[in-house]
């Protein structure tokens, strides 16, 4: 089976500083999941601040919270599936 890369090719993550709840934290993620981010943000006419604030907020009031990265791209996950299987 031949797979082909993304578009853009595959690249490691990149190191961003956002501000949460007015502390400064830095976030490692691959491009790809940035674009997808800010994408997301326009989407729900939201800075991209104030999308992963809220992202944040949902992970910590989990039993078990991931880190933030990992939650970043489980929610993008999730929102890209859910989309898809609203236009099926």
């Amino acid at each position: 089976m031949n797979v082909d890369p993304p578009a853009g090719g595959f690249r490691g993550p990149m190191k961003r500083s956002v501000t949460i709840a007015g502390h400064q934290t830095s976030i490692s993620l691959e491009p790809i999941f940035w674009e997808a981010l800010e994408a997301a943000a326009v989407a729900r006419t939201l800075p991209l601040n104030a999308l992963i604030a809220a992202i944040d907020h949902a992970r910590i009031q989990t039993d078990n919270p991931p880190n933030l990265a990992s939650a970043l791209r489980t929610w993008l996950f999730a929102n890209a599936r859910s989309d898809n299987l609203r236009q099926s």
